[in-house]
């Protein structure tokens, strides 16, 4: 499996310089500022191009919001054009096509968000520039500006940074309070906290019988969900077990009793007891902006595994406004799977703002990364999106401290887990989706594990599996 790898960047490594060769690449930092220079001799404004998922509302999608707000303000738009190219697809299809883009010279765009999961992939392949002689000059990156922990999000295997970090989540149970109350899960103005997963089936268990036109239960389950599947609900629920997917030795787990446990909880909500929604909803797309959008909105649904991002889309300048919802809503820690500790689980991630290799506006480019993540105009950013914020300063803010649920949000990163830095992840993320998704549709939990140990063999090696 070494050999491979060692292969693979090998050839990731010539790919890379023959695009240079061609013409596609830029050469280093040298090359960009004079492509820049000549843009500028010519008397025509350099075109920078930045691309993103777009997830189905276009302009008023916080990124887009954000990025048309830090262009305006930028003393150096009369000099360069802004490219706005978003990708409107599933997260699964978004990491696909961004690929080919990085790929392709003439595809190529200037600046990208990156995912932080997919940063070890993309670097791997050598699409992704090296920015330590950027950071190294940016007196916020070394003067404490960043959570540490966001600034090791973005370094490669190889000790460099490969993008600037803009978000963070975390990830537990948002609630309808009055639903609850209904069903008599909790008593009027009382907090729910779950202390296992038995808690969480018995309260779906009084919602579905006090409720029945409420789902008692939404957690993402299929492929198209991509990440929001595996992240979100798969790993939460085996990390929850004290599994992992990948050993310290770097062998990936097809065979656990964590797994099991994990996908009986899926099986249990989605078709021994019929708390999720039903597959058309869950199986597609759009399931995550369903759940937050509407069914939680519109007291259609009582409880939704899912990140803090999503309060966004009930401000006031959301897509979808819920007044008063700190209070409508409540957020609850997820629960280890007997209550073991450290008590409570959750995920953590992020996103990135990275400047591809074979873009030839390297300089600018960061130029323009740094201005839109200056404090005043960041903090407006962040907060549309609904995700916690990578600065410091900023998470001090007064705007930034009062949002309803920042500081539980906040609190679950003392027991966050994180997915593995390992290059070969995005692989293995899709075949825990297929996995996933295939018990929610009926698949027994013995096939549809041996499946995953078959596809997971397949795609990383026989040397780099393992069973407990």
């Amino acid at each position: 499996m070494k050999a491979k790898k060692v292969f693979s960047l090998f050839m990731a490594a010539v790919m890379t310089a023959g695009l240079a060769a061609c013409g596609g690449g830029d050469g280093g930092s040298n090359a960009s500022s004079a492509s820049e220079s000549k843009g500028k001799d010519s008397g025509k404004k350099q075109k920078l191009t930045f691309c993103f998922r777009d997830d189905g509302i276009g302009k008023e999608n916080a990124l887009w919001k954000w990025i048309d707000s830090a262009y305006d303000s930028w003393d150096k738009k009369d000099e360069v054009e802004l490219d706005v190219a978003p990708i409107t697809a599933s997260e699964g299809d978004y990491f696909t096509k961004v690929a080919l883009q990085l790929s392709d010279p003439s595809t190529c765009p200037d600046l990208v968000a990156e995912d932080t999961f997919q940063l070890p992939n993309d670097v791997s392949a050598g699409y992704l520039t090296n920015l330590d002689d950027y950071v190294k000059d940016y007196d916020d990156w070394q003067d404490g500006k960043y959570f540490e922990s966001m600034q090791k999000a973005v370094t490669g295997e190889d000790g460099s940074v490969y993008g600037i970090p803009y978000n963070s989540d975390t990830r537990g149970i948002f609630y309808n309070r009055e639903i609850m109350t209904t069903a008599g899960v909790i008593k009027e103005g009382q907090d729910w906290e779950p202390e296992n997963w038995d808690d969480i089936l018995d309260a779906c268990e009084k919602v579905k019988e006090k409720c029945p036109d409420v789902v008692p239960f939404w957690c993402n389950a299929g492929v198209a969900t991509g990440e929001a599947t595996s992240m979100q609900t798969y790993e939460m629920l085996l990390y929850g077990t004290g599994d992992r997917l990948i050993t310290d030795d770097g062998e990936w787990v097809v065979k656990s009793k964590g797994m099991e446990d994990s996908l009986k909880f899926l099986q249990d909500i989605y078709v021994n007891n019929e708390y999720g929604p039903s597959l058309d909803l869950v199986l597609n797309g759009q399931a995550s902006n369903t759940s937050a959008r509407e069914y939680l909105p519109e007291d259609k649904l009582a409880m939704s595994m899912d990140g803090i991002w999503i309060t966004g889309n009930w401000k006031d300048d959301g897509t979808s406004p819920v007044k008063d919802y700190g209070e409508k809503f409540g957020l609850a820690a997820m629960p280890t799977s007997k209550g073991q500790d450290p008590k409570t689980v959750t995920l953590a991630g992020g996103w990135a703002l990275s400047i591809p290799e074979n873009s030839d506006m390297k300089d600018i480019t960061f130029e323009f990364v740094k201005h839109m993540m200056e404090p005043d105009t960041y903090l407006k950013s962040i907060l549309q999106q609904g995700n916690i914020c990578t600065r410091t300063d900023v998470a001090e803010m007064d705007d930034y401290t009062k949002q309803p649920f920042f500081d539980e949000a906040t609190q679950f990163l003392k027991t966050a887990d994180f997915r593995p830095q390992n290059d070969q992840y995005s692989s293995v993320s899709t075949n825990i989706q297929t996995m996933v998704e295939s018990v929610v549709s009926g698949t027994s939990i013995k096939d549809a594990m041996t499946q995953y140990k078959a596809d997971v063999t397949r795609t990383v090696g026989d040397d780099e599996v393992t069973e407990q």
